[in-house]
């Protein structure tokens, strides 16, 4: 048996959630439970503990037989939104677990990635006992993995993951590091690559005589559809004779991290191709969601000083490199020629 934990640690993740400029937003907190061990939550004492961004303090509470959970929490002021940040669950002889979920996104706060993209879990185990006769709950865990769809246009907000689909459920019986690899998500959609929404690993300790079933730790991930774009207002294979017509670009779906542009070159469209981007075209995506957008390529002649055959293209670059969404190749004509005889007499 291990020793319960009185001290809990204020989760770093989420000194990422907030800049120290709006950091004074947020209110957070320690939501302490004791278990009553009836299986009734109307019986279970509740306590809450104002805490720092960061740092740690003893529990206010002495841990009882059946277990305590630890739920972190940050209010927002305006507007008003709670977010739940991390929990664990603390026993005599539960084991300890923590889930951690890898993706090409360095973004800290959520996890995240793109619908194209895979990821990998890590589940961390220890605390399990190898003694035949030690209880169920001290020798395995439970791991259970759920899928959520956001729906079309969804972003997560308000969602209710108690209608999360269940997709497998496996036990673990040893201390150690269990790693899964994912090349694609398995978020419900038709179109693979717009899919969007959720997929949640948790560790559940077993029951027992002494404490129900509890969570030990649970972390998601969000995915988000790949981008797209179109472009009107000059046709593939088009021909400019004098200035640059207006432009539209229809960008939707853009990363939450990502910079787009337009960017034109001379010659065929070549895939890989650096060209001169087009001026006022650059949007730049610094969010937690994705987003759409609109430009108007209205002055962009300095970039095709040249006649002959160009290529216009719309890049944007995310986490998991640069992609071209969309291009056209055109021409330029502008240059005057007038054929001629010239004669004299004499």
């Amino acid at each position: 048996m291990k020793t319960p934990t009185y001290l809990y640690t204020i989760a770093a993740i989420f000194a990422a959630l907030v800049t120290p400029i709006t950091a004074q937003d947020y209110t957070f907190f320690v939501h302490q439970i004791q278990m009553d061990g009836d299986g009734d939550p109307n019986n279970d004492l509740d306590w809450d503990i104002s805490v720092a961004q960061e740092g740690q303090q003893l529990s206010p509470l002495a841990i009882n037989p059946f277990g305590a959970r630890f739920e972190l929490w940050a209010i927002k002021a305006d507007p008003l939104t709670d977010y739940l940040i991390d929990s664990t669950y603390v026993n005599s002889y539960i084991p300890v677990s923590e889930v951690k979920i890898r993706s090409e996104d360095p973004y800290e706060v959520i996890p995240r990635t793109r619908a194209d993209r895979p990821f990998s879990v890590d589940v961390v185990v220890t605390g399990l006992s190898t003694d035949p006769a030690a209880p169920d709950a001290a020798k395995s865990v439970r791991l259970l993995r759920h899928v959520q769809s956001y729906g079309p246009g969804g972003t997560g907000l308000n969602i209710d993951r108690s209608s999360a689909t269940m997709l497998s459920e496996g036990s673990l019986t040893a201390s150690d590091t269990h790693t899964y690899d994912y090349s694609l998500s398995s978020v419900p959609g038709a179109n693979r690559t717009k899919v969007r929404g959720e997929e949640r690993f948790s560790v559940f300790s077993l029951a027992d005589y002494q404490a129900p079933e509890s969570q030990l730790d649970s972390q998601f991930i969000q995915i988000w559809p790949v981008a797209e774009s179109s472009i009107s207002g000059l046709a593939h294979g088009g021909l400019i004779k004098g200035i640059a017509p207006e432009v539209e670009v229809d960008l939707v779906d853009l990363y939450p991290d990502s910079w787009t542009y337009a960017q034109v070159y001379k010659g065929d469209a070549v895939l890989g191709t650096d060209g001169d981007i087009v001026p006022g075209s650059s949007i730049m995506i610094d969010g937690t969601i994705p987003r759409d957008e609109t430009v108007l390529l209205t002055d962009w002649d300095s970039v095709i000083d040249e006649d002959g055959k160009w290529t216009l293209e719309i890049i944007t670059v995310t986490p998991f490199g640069a992609d071209r969404l969309a291009f056209i190749e055109f021409d330029v004509e502008r240059t005057i020629r007038v054929n001629g005889t010239v004669t004299s007499v004499e």
